[in-house]
């Protein structure tokens, strides 16, 4: 089980998960869209592709860019297309 946790809000809960690069990857339908805001950032990995971003807003307070996923990952990273992964402060329990 892994959970996503910043500001005192849940963000992801999941009894599934991928773990790449130390990274845990929730599968889209664990994590709470309510408190993700599309952010114009991009940012590009070698083997995995380019990833976009969320802003995170919970708990009345705001974390640019603290969410990223990979909408169309090279075939590698297939298996973590559309999931989400935090930092910039978000506990990630495993």
């Amino acid at each position: 089980m892994a959970r996503a946790v910043w500001n005192g809000v849940v963000l992801a809960d999941s009894d599934t998960y991928e773990l790449v690069e130390g990274n845990v990857y929730f599968p889209p339908d664990s994590v709470r869209k309510d408190v993700l805001r599309p952010s114009p950032t991009h940012s590009t990995c070698p083997w995995k592709g380019e990833a976009s971003y969320y802003t995170v807003e919970a708990g009345g307070a705001e974390n640019k860019d603290a969410a990223w996923f990979y909408p169309d990952p090279k075939p590698e990273a297939a298996r973590i297309k559309d999931h989400v992964a935090f930092w910039r402060g978000v506990t990630v329990e495993r």
